[in-house]
């Protein structure tokens, strides 16, 4: 009896052992920290933000992959960037966006190089020049090879009064890449361009700029696009046509980062 239940023990144990650990998504809010004049309560490209400035769509595909979310209030460094699996660092703030803005710093660049070395994975979703700081910012984009440009790309070409054109922020030329399997049209509006240098490689272009690009470091992975793209108003279909397949290409990123 006693043989009997140290075996089942041992399966169950075994079992337990055997289970993946759950990766865990953390999502900056100090280097994108703006508040809501109504509420004076943070928002925009957050997990718990459900309007159409959130992340609460994207965030439940991550968590529909059993990852844990969280979010990052502070600077990181390399102790409170220890336990996360995936750091996320979308829209840095404008002096005209938040009161007092944090901006990227020689400092929190090398503790995130260091991090992602150690085998991080590091997302970068920017904005174009207009609504996002990318001075400082690429401080942390050059140690990977990138810098994010100045131009606006993809500008929505709508007339006042008239159906939206959507098309025109259309982007359908995709390569092969796991980022878009089975995917054959994305929407991306207002984008700024990546250089890229020899360490790291284009993964999206067009018309000789690059969209989107991502970089090996050390252990650890890189990828960025120069939008915060899928938050809610434009990850599925709330707005967008039925043939755009954003959140086709929001499920492939989400296994992609998980997967690394």
């Amino acid at each position: 009896m006693k043989l009997k239940s140290l075996f089942l023990f041992s399966l169950i144990f075994v079992g337990f052992a055997q289970l993946p650990a759950q990766k865990r998504v953390v999502l900056d809010n100090y280097y994108n920290n703006e508040f809501d004049s109504s509420t004076g309560k943070p928002f925009h490209y957050l997990w718990n933000d459900t309007a159409m400035s959130g992340f609460s769509q994207f965030g439940k595909l991550f968590k529909a992959q059993k990852a844990v979310l969280s979010i990052l209030r502070i600077k990181p460094t390399s102790k409170n960037l220890k336990n996360a699996d995936v750091y996320i660092i979308v829209d840095p703030d404008t002096k005209l966006e938040t009161v007092n803005p944090n901006f990227m710093d020689k400092r929190a660049s090398e503790a995130i190089a260091q991090w992602v070395k150690k085998g991080g994975v590091l997302l970068l979703l920017t904005n174009d020049s207009a609504h996002a700081e990318l001075g400082k910012f690429n401080r942390l984009a050059e140690i990977f090879g990138m810098k994010f440009g100045n131009q606006v790309l993809h500008p929505e070409m709508s007339i006042p009064g008239q159906t939206r054109n959507f098309n025109s922020c259309a982007s359908t030329n995709l390569p092969n890449h796991q980022l878009f399997k089975d995917v054959r049209k994305i929407f991306l509006k207002e984008i700024a361009p990546i250089y890229c240098s020899a360490s790291a490689k284009p993964i999206l272009t067009e018309n000789g700029n690059v969209l989107m690009a991502e970089a090996n470091y050390g252990n650890g992975y890189m990828l960025a696009v120069g939008d915060p793209w899928l938050y809610n108003e434009y990850i599925d279909h709330l707005l967008l046509p039925a043939d755009f397949e954003n959140m086709k290409a929001a499920k492939n990123l989400v296994e992609l980062l998980l997967s690394k």
